[in-house]
């Protein structure tokens, strides 16, 4: 197919997308993130099979307007995933935030607050980080699905870590539909010489667009550790972009068990100096499942280091 033919494809179909969604209400702030991503969807339209970047995995479950419904794995019996740690709980429900089932978003040493909290204020410090390294990370290579989701989600939180909290801050996520398609976006920001620990776990929903932009200064340290649930029949995008500092250091290790599609970008940039990032993952599944991991590590600054481990096993 030619280029030009192609590419008309894909802004048709990310209009039809487009159109058919309106931009959540919110603060200038976040209303003007929100239009700059969904002007990059319509330039870039949707990811197609054809790009270079989708060659092995057809993006179509992710983009369609009707999700495949998938039955919901039976966990009884099983003890949930991290449940051995004393940790502050944040509880997702198909993608949507259960205040009655978490835990007070009080921890010293750091703030917390949800997404749509934020975005009806005129100011908030996720000002200066959400959307932001979205936007960067569109090159060389385009994620219009991690766009689409800074534009449309509404559900997240976003998270400041000051110092170094004694407790890990663990994101649940509980699938309740078979049909529950859910969009969440986290900011979260290391300030100098602040250290935190974010635990995942949890399938999200029957199918998920996930982002997580995380901004680590100078001195600053994120341990990062998701397993991303045992549904068999879930479908999902998750972006992890991540920007750090001088001297700072993200370790992020991703466990991905079953789900017909899911499909994980990892894109850091070292900016200061003698920085490290370390990313990791193991996935267990069954033959037919469709299992994508792809990093991207920028060293722009000295004595920097990255070290990618993947282990993968398909029955």
């Amino acid at each position: 197919m030619p280029r030009a033919k192609l590419k008309a494809q894909k802004v048709e179909a990310a209009h039809a997308l487009l159109d058919a969604r309106a931009i959540p209400e919110g603060g200038a702030w976040i209303t003007k993130a929100r239009k700059a991503a969904q002007a990059r969807v319509r330039d870039m339209g949707l990811p197609s099979k054809r790009d270079e970047y989708w060659r092995y995995t057809d993006p179509r479950r992710l983009t369609d307007a009707a999700v495949v419904p998938g039955a919901l794995h039976d966990t009884r019996g099983e003890p949930p995933v991290f449940d051995g740690f004393d940790r502050i709980k944040l509880v997702f429900v198909d993608g949507v935030f259960d205040a009655e089932a978490s835990d007070p978003l009080a921890l010293a040493g750091v703030e917390i607050c949800h997404l749509s909290q934020a975005a009806g204020t005129d100011l908030h410090w996720a000002r200066d980080l959400y959307g932001t390294l979205d936007a960067r990370a569109q090159a060389p290579v385009e994620r219009p699905l991690a766009s689409v989701n800074t534009a449309y989600a509404t559900e997240g939180v976003l998270i400041r870590v000051t110092g170094k909290p004694e407790k890990p801050i663990s994101l649940i996520y509980l699938r309740q539909s078979e049909t529950s398609d859910a969009m969440v976006h986290h900011v979260i920001r290391v300030e100098t010489g602040a250290e935190a620990t974010i635990l995942e776990n949890g399938p999200i929903a029957t199918r998920f667009n996930q982002v997580m932009e995380v901004d680590i200064a100078d001195g600053g340290t994120l341990h990062h550790i998701r397993a991303q649930g045992r549904d068999h029949e879930r479908a999902g995008s998750a972006h992890l972009f991540a920007r750090l500092g001088e001297a700072s250091h993200l370790k992020s290790f991703t466990l991905t068990a079953n789900g017909a599609l899911i499909r994980n970008d990892a894109i850091i940039w070292l900016d200061g100096a003698d920085g490290s990032a370390h990313l990791a993952g193991a996935t267990v599944g069954d033959g037919a499942f469709h299992h994508d991991d792809t990093v991207f590590v920028t060293h722009g600054a000295p004595r920097c280091e990255s070290r990618q481990v993947f282990k993968k096993v398909l029955r």
